[in-house]
């Protein structure tokens, strides 16, 4: 059976970025599993790349179809916006070992469904001011920047991703990203000790 690689960090962590290098390995035989959202999308996200992107009523129709397997909702100052993960056309852990995007709350959902020995997390960490320059530096770039989205999100993260919480999931490996390629080759290094 394959295994799902969890990356998850807080917001503007540096996660995107080092989710397309480790794809960009060769030598890792990873396919991706693309979460799905009902949040609009951004200035230079493409769908079916970063996420696919659905409307409230054909998340419901998935729902209704019992095919999600996990969904996080966050109440933002734009609405509510749903993220989820989907048993669809791209899953077949019988064959396959996985890169997805997650939270701390995903991932512990993704464990129950499939169980621990199928998911491997990859925690990505940044010191807090830093990852809020980046947060701030990456909205400035957008249309219609959304600063009340940010600075709740920068919050949230902070809870989410707790020490409290982490010893919850019972991850300890962290990876810093001081420096983005350092970084991303420690993961890969990680990525190819564990398949």
């Amino acid at each position: 059976m394959g295994k799902i690689f969890c990356l998850m960090g807080k917001s503007a962590c540096g996660k995107d970025t080092i989710y397309k290098q480790i794809l960009s390995e060769k030598s890792l035989p990873l396919k991706t599993l693309i979460p799905y959202t009902t949040r609009p999308i951004r200035d230079g996200e493409q769908n079916g790349v970063e996420y696919y992107f659905l409307s409230d009523e054909e998340q419901q129709s998935l729902e209704r179809q019992g095919k999600i397997i996990e969904l996080r909702a966050y109440h933002t100052v734009h609405g509510l916006w749903k993220y989820f993960t989907v048993n669809d056309h791209q899953l077949d852990l019988a064959n396959n070992d996985y890169l997805i995007i997650g939270t701390l709350e995903s991932y512990t959902k993704l464990q129950e469904y499939f169980g621990t020995e199928y998911l491997v997390p990859l925690y990505i960490d940044l010191e807090p001011g830093e990852r809020l320059q980046r947060a701030l530096n990456r909205e400035r770039m957008q249309t219609e920047p959304k600063y009340a989205e940010l600075c709740r999100r920068f919050l949230a993260d902070e809870a989410d991703f707790s020490d409290k919480n982490l010893a919850q999931a019972k991850i300890s490996n962290i990876f810093i990203n001081h420096e983005f390629k350092q970084c991303a080759a420690n993961i890969i290094a990680y990525i190819k000790e564990q398949l």
